[in-house]
């Protein structure tokens, strides 16, 4: 029998329960390749740094997949019954994985922040964290990948080439970093997807 404290064999199950070192693992590779992909886009003949949308784009959408299913639980039951509250360790759970994945993916596109660089990669991420976040609330942590790749895709083929007005609201993850309609937008779905997974948490799935 384990002589651990509660208080250190409690995050230890939670860990594994949430199966966050694959999660880690993920998040890492995701950041490798897109670090490969920015720099490949803007050697190429023609080709600037504008090169990179599809890595601004894309990356945070997969890093965001990663982290929405990180948060199913595969235990729900035994969670209800656990002692404590609940709400402060999914924020933690959230922020523990959004910032170091914010902080690596921006520093995977350097330089040029004025357009597809690291502001852009930030805002996205937040962005399409808050998205998958509030559809583990809604639908569940296996399915919170679902509806930002829908609109992600969505955005990609339709966004206008000229950036700002009307689309710098509806088509964020397409524009450059420093638009602030851009930014009001992915900051709002962080929030509200994170006090919506804080508050609920995963909705329940079976099977």
């Amino acid at each position: 029998m384990s002589t651990r404290p509660a208080h250190a064999v409690l995050p230890l199950l939670y860990i594994r329960s949430r199966a966050l070192p694959l999660t880690l693992a993920t998040l890492t590779g995701i950041v490798l390749v897109a670090a490969w992909a920015a720099h490949w886009l803007q050697d190429q003949p023609y080709f600037d740094h504008t090169a990179r949308v599809p890595v601004v784009v894309l990356a945070p959408l997969l890093a965001s997949a990663a982290i929405g299913t990180s948060l199913h639980a595969h235990s729900d039951e035994l969670d209800r019954t656990a002692v404590g509250r609940w709400w402060p360790r999914r924020l933690l759970h959230l922020l523990a994985l959004t910032v170091p994945a914010a902080g690596a993916l921006a520093a995977a596109v350097p330089g040029h922040p004025e357009a597809f660089g690291a502001p852009a990669m930030v805002r996205n991420l937040l962005g399409a964290t808050g998205v998958a976040a509030a559809a583990a609330a809604l639908l569940g942590a296996r399915l919170s990948w679902l509806p930002m790749t829908v609109y992600g895709g969505a955005v990609y083929l339709a966004a206008p080439r000229t950036p700002g007005g009307a689309a710098a609201v509806w088509a964020w993850p397409m524009q450059p970093g420093p638009q602030e309609a851009a930014w009001a937008v992915a900051v709002t779905a962080y929030a509200v997807g994170a006090a919506l997974l804080v508050v609920r948490g995963a909705r329940p799935e079976r099977g």
